[in-house]
């Protein structure tokens, strides 16, 4: 088999796109260059080109690509939901116990509207430049080689340690509902093993078959957390009139506290960092905004229900996650009901994080595609490395919740907040930022770069605020513990 050679080379914008549709009336339109589709394969996202390619690479090319491209704007949704909506939502009343009933709502809408119109710039982007298949490939649009690796760098770390939370909240979600003696250490291989399997489908169109059940999982979750916590608030001495909360901050409210509410909120509405990896799947990719907005609105009503209602029938007292606070029986049902969303949720961070490692490392062979024998073999591989190394970290690292918060003050802030504010002044904007058709939505995204940055900064001094106070009050828990 003689070695492919693709003649076009990836440098941001000057590479040809993928035949997405439009995209060759677009080559077109700029005076690219056109190519012989008969001619050409898809080779990392890129046309080219190639010459001396043999039957069987053509055919498996051919159906890679066919099969990497069946995503249409309602299973993207349903993908968008099983990366954005997990069992996360339920943290939310805890928050609203501390910023209050008034706050809590004005930021569940306001950030929710934010969060839709920066996923609507990230999509704006990878239409104006189709080649764009990962985050990494923006950052590479907008500093170069340097960005590349810098945003490429920030989106294996985060999605590594998102799937370790999973894996983490797993283990406390079996130890809930058996109550068994047994040692946490199983159930957390127990926990990697199911994020391992699950995450094998290598297409997005494939994971949301999966993303049905996780949504109803969540849905069925936060039902009975809701009817649970309400009836039990109902039965209590004095009933709803009783329950002790607030429309305001609760009293004695540090700033470290306040911000991790206000973070904790932010960091829900995280759809942006995978959408360049749903959108290079998809067949008609301009139909991405009828999925934003479709998911900017569930998440708006989830959110914000979820806090609010949890809240109000829990009060001050409501734990985190909320499910804690249904009673004993009624929290290990929640938690049994919950299980599809913590693994599917969590298994899609490790197919996007795999689909990321795997596509770099065979960028320019057919074993990309993962229809090979070597193709397969290359992508359990990529599968097992990260799912170990998730749950290494998630066992290993004494203060991994608070370093979580962390990783997501640094980087969570920038791929949903101040990146796509960057994106639409250096790759969106035309003429300039005080032009009169420009004025408006430039404030708009200065507004939202600010944002971002308070995020960032604000997100890190209250997290290293909470690691100093657990290590004074000694609420820190040691390596590989085997807890029962």
């Amino acid at each position: 088999m003689e070695k492919t050679r693709n003649i076009n080379e990836f440098h941001g914008d000057a590479a040809a796109p993928p035949p997405h549709e439009g995209a060759r009336g677009k080559e077109a339109k700029d005076g690219a260059p056109k190519c012989d589709t008969s001619a050409s394969e898809v080779v990392g996202g890129v046309v080219g080109v190639v010459e001396n390619i043999s039957d069987f690479e053509k055919r498996k090319t051919a159906s890679g690509h066919a099969h990497f491209h069946r995503l249409g704007w309602k299973r993207l949704t349903v993908v968008l939901i099983v990366e954005a909506i997990a069992l996360g939502a339920l943290s939310l009343p805890s928050t609203f116990a501390s910023l209050g009933m008034v706050a809590g709502v004005i930021l569940c809408v306001s950030i929710g509207l934010i969060a839709v119109y920066t996923s609507y710039v990230v999509g704006q982007v990878k239409l104006k430049f189709p080649h764009a298949t990962t985050y990494a490939d923006a950052g590479r649009l907008m500093m170069g080689r340097f960005g590349y690796e810098l945003f490429g760098a920030m989106f294996v770390f985060l999605l590594t340690f998102l799937t370790a939370s999973h894996c983490l909240t797993g283990t406390i979600a079996f130890q809930t509902i058996t109550q068994s003696g047994l040692c946490s250490l199983v159930f957390g291989v127990v926990s990697a093993i199911l994020l391992l399997a699950l995450a094998v489908p290598p297409s997005f169109a494939e994971v949301a078959i999966l993303g049905y059940i996780d949504f109803v999982s969540i849905l069925l979750a936060i039902g009975v957390t809701i009817i649970g916590t309400g009836v039990q608030a109902s039965n209590a001495p004095g009933g709803l009139a009783a329950v002790n909360w607030s429309a305001w901050p609760k009293e004695g409210i540090t700033f470290s506290e306040a911000f991790i509410g206000v973070s904790n909120i932010a960091f829900a509405y995280t759809f942006a960092m995978c959408q360049f990896s749903f959108m290079d799947e998809m067949h008609t990719p301009k139909d991405y905004t009828k999925s934003i907005c479709l998911l900017g609105l569930i998440e708006i009503v989830i959110y914000t229900l979820t806090g609010a209602l949890i809240y109000a029938f829990v009060g001050q007292d409501v734990k985190s996650p909320a499910l804690l606070s249904a009673g004993e029986t009624l929290s290990r049902v929640a938690f049994g009901i919950a299980l599809p969303v913590i693994f599917i949720s969590g298994s899609i961070n490790t197919t996007v994080l795999a689909r990321y490692i795997h596509g770099r490392i065979f960028k320019d062979s057919i074993i990309r595609f993962i229809n090979t024998t070597k193709g397969w073999l290359t992508w359990l591989a990529t599968l097992m490395a990260i799912t170990v190394v998730a749950w290494v970290i998630a066992e290993a690292i004494p203060i991994f919740s608070d370093l979580l918060s962390i990783m997501a003050s640094l980087f969570i802030s920038g791929f949903t907040f101040y990146f796509p504010a960057m994106m639409w002044f250096m790759l969106i904007k035309e003429g300039k930022w005080n032009a009169r058709e420009n004025i408006l939505i430039s404030l708009l995204n200065g507004l939202i770069f600010v944002i971002g940055l308070v995020l960032l900064v604000g997100g890190l001094y209250a997290s290293i605020t909470d690691i100093v106070l657990n290590f004074r009050n000694g609420d820190v828990r040691g390596s590989f513990v085997c807890e029962a």
